[in-house]
């Protein structure tokens, strides 16, 4: 199985369950790409306007994951499940840099809910992006990147800021360098169709790809007002007995901590929590951690 396969399964315990809520607003459109969609789920509890989680789905396969539904509508908080256009999308359009469909589309996520909190009853300063596995590209991206408000813009979205309270990370890969990634997780493979080519080409082609690694991989963009960020792992940095090596390698925790330290060395905040190694004074797991800078 390919290693972002693997990726896809990573949502299963941050998905909603089958009988999940219905969403308040389906399928809301904020291109014109049919995988740039969002589903708003208004908390039934709390006083508006609500803070609101901006959680994204997959970049290899469009898909969209609510998470944790029922702790953020017990907490007033709304959660917002975004689908974007994905790798595949961008090959089929023949795009070269396959991943600036997804980090664009992220960007303009998290502008056009802004756009509309007021219609949805949304405290447009508190929001937070998320993701599980490779979901946590796009949120990191948002995070790390500075303001992509462009006030000249024809597109009211686009004049709005996409700057973000903090990010949740759950099982993450957070870099598309191949060495980087190498260095925190010897032998991995991961990720370089993003970059329109094989992990081996990128490896090889890799200074004559960091121009577009400084552009598009949130590591290369983190700066000391980056918004803070969580790592969370359910694995410690011995690999269990019953995860192959494949899928340990993929979402193991060394892939935080790794970038943790660059993001340390960048004057941004970053915390990383696995077994063994809490982040208590952040929050007891990503749930926590976004309550506590949603509603501080």
């Amino acid at each position: 199985m390919r290693p972002y396969l693997f990726a896809l399964l990573a949502f299963a315990k941050l998905s909603a369950a089958p009988n999940e809520p219905v969403p308040s607003h389906a399928d809301v459109s904020y291109g014109v790409h049919p995988h740039q969609i969002i589903d708003v789920y208004l908390p039934k509890k709390g006083v508006a306007p609500y803070p609101a989680l901006i959680w994204f789905g997959g970049i290899w396969k469009a898909a969209k994951h609510p998470a944790n539904l029922g702790f953020f509508d017990a907490q007033g908080i709304a959660v917002i499940a975004v689908e974007t256009r994905t790798m595949e999308d961008a090959v089929a359009d023949k795009v070269a840099v396959p991943i600036s469909y997804v980090q664009r589309d992220a960007i303009r996520a998290v502008q056009f809910v802004r756009h509309n909190a007021a219609k949805w009853n949304l405290d447009a300063q508190h929001l937070a992006t998320g993701g599980g596995s490779q979901g946590a590209q796009p949120a990191l991206f948002v995070g790390c990147s500075l303001d992509q408000a462009n006030a000249a813009s024809a597109d009211p979205v686009e004049r709005e800021s996409s700057l973000v309270t903090c990010v949740a990370a759950y099982r993450c890969q957070p870099t598309f360098d191949p060495r980087r990634m190498q260095g925190w997780v010897p032998g991995v493979q991961w990720g370089a169709p993003a970059l329109g080519c094989s992990f081996e080409e990128s490896l090889k082609r890799r200074h004559e790809l960091l121009p577009i690694l400084k552009q598009w991989s949130p590591d290369y963009l983190l700066h000391p007002k980056a918004a803070p960020m969580f790592f969370e792992n359910e694995w410690g940095q011995t690999k269990p007995d019953d995860i192959t090596q494949a899928n340990y390698d993929v979402h193991c925790p060394r892939w935080a901590l790794g970038f943790q330290k660059v993001a340390i060395a960048a004057g941004a905040k970053c915390f990383v929590k696995y077994p063994g190694h809490p982040a208590d004074e952040a929050g007891k797991d990503i749930w926590d951690f976004v309550l506590k800078q949603l509603r501080p």
